[in-house]
């Protein structure tokens, strides 16, 4: 395990700070726009041309990798969206600003594609989910730094942007000296809704409701706390509560879940993500602590929601379907994540900053009473069908490759195929 991390210690860093500067610049052009006066739906459309952008980046970026390879294609990517971060500053226009979100959204996902798929490359059966594990970490860890950098500068001023565009420009130091060997060729990502509504209407339901409102969160939860009339320094403790508390409650979530019926820990948490919203929204503005608390409270539930989801789907996917149907899902989360920060700060715009959280509060409230009606509806999976819980991050269809769940099953197909000639399998 120790030679593989070293041998992936260039890629684990390039991804650190890719997704650190990432990170950085969501938030930052979230504050830039609301200092710049552009109405909260034209933020809210700067989250949303990001997710349109990563969407299509999951299903052409592959083509580019395969024309040209990983490291020239690595290159090409990082440097139009080093450059893209640097012509915000030139125009500050919200209408030029969502197309370049758009080629950010385009660049990062070819950028996460090629790392994850690296990584898992390099990665064997026996350590595949230990390699999964650090390669978590160092997204939770680069995400909340991002967010903690926002307080180092003037986000009315040029140098954050500058950041930005030097930590994605150092993203392609380590990715061009690696001396690990490049991939294979990585696939796209489809969609095939029917079919993942079939597997599993609540996990499909849930990753379009987390995009929705997580979405919603990502484009002007920075600016709900600008409205409140707090500082910089306070916006930044606050995103990054929100990602900390989140990173805190995946295991334990997560590993409960393993234990009862995962659709009743899915419900249980969509509803503490309800409450959590409703009371952030009532008592956000008393307080830097309550404030903060709120945050923590709102991340603790509602960031481990997606991975939840993946795992109920992946307990009743057959054995084949595991990546192509976790690439799907991610694909409804950001089509959840485009349609959040539309409606998501018109509220916010007619009924003042709580409405943020209001808002959540009614997704993740109507989440879980479906999450109810399902229970109703269909049986549990087997205790021996249960996948186990593997948190992952929402960066690109190429993470769910890490997953050993996906090798684990690759196997059982193997060695069930000469009696599933005979025999049916069971439907679940």
């Amino acid at each position: 395990m120790a030679k593989t991390i070293r041998t992936l210690s260039a890629l684990l860093v390039a991804a650190f700070i890719l997704i650190a500067g990432n990170g950085l610049q969501g938030t930052l052009l979230s504050v830039r726009g609301d200092i710049e006066g552009f109405s909260l739906t034209l933020i809210g459309l700067l989250m949303s041309g990001y997710f349109a952008g990563f969407i299509a980046g999951c299903r052409y970026a592959p083509q580019m990798v395969k024309r040209v390879g990983h490291i020239r294609a690595f290159t090409a990517l990082a440097s139009i969206a080093s450059a893209s971060a640097l012509t915000h500053i030139l125009a500050i226009d919200a209408v030029f600003w969502v197309i370049l979100r758009a080629i950010t959204g385009f660049c990062v996902a070819g950028l996460y594609m090629i790392l994850e798929s690296w990584i898992n490359e390099t990665a064997t059966n026996e350590n595949r989910g230990r390699v999964l594990s650090v390669y978590r970490m160092t997204d939770l860890s680069a995400a909340t730094i991002g967010q903690m950098l926002l307080a180092v500068g003037d986000p009315s001023g040029f140098a954050l942007f500058a950041v930005v565009s030097i930590l994605i420009s150092l993203a392609l130091v380590p990715v061009a000296t690696t001396s690990a060997a490049a991939p294979r060729p990585i696939s796209n990502a489809t969609l095939n809704i029917g079919k993942i509504f079939r597997i599993s209407p609540l996990a499909a339901v849930g990753c379009i409701a987390v995009g929705a409102a997580n979405g919603a969160f990502w484009a002007i939860g920075a600016v709900y706390v600008q409205r409140l009339g707090y500082d910089i320094t306070t916006v930044a403790l606050f995103m990054s509560s929100a990602v900390i508390a989140g990173a805190v409650s995946q295991w334990p979530l997560g590993l409960l879940s393993d234990q009862v019926d995962r659709r009743v820990i899915i419900i249980a948490v969509a509803a503490a993500c309800a409450v959590s919203s409703a009371i952030l929204a009532l008592t956000g503005g008393l307080s830097v602590f309550m404030l903060i608390a709120g945050g923590a409270a709102f991340g603790f539930f509602a960031m481990p929601q997606f991975g939840l989801s993946i795992a109920h789907a992946n307990d009743r996917a057959e054995p084949d379907e595991y990546v192509s149907l976790n690439a799907g899902l991610l694909l409804l989360y950001g089509a959840g994540a485009v349609i959040g920060p539309v409606i998501g700060p018109a509220i916010m715009q007619a009924a003042g900053p709580q409405a943020l959280f209001y808002y959540t509060s009614v997704i993740y409230c109507a989440f879980a009473i479906y999450g109810l009606i399902r229970l109703a509806q269909r049986d549990a999976v087997s205790e021996e069908d249960r996948e186990s819980f593997v948190s992952v991050p929402r960066t690109s269809p190429g993470v769910f490759e890490m997953n050993p769940n996906a090798e684990e099953n690759t196997e059982a197909t193997a060695t069930s195929e000469p009696e599933a000639v005979t025999n049916a399998p069971a439907e679940r």
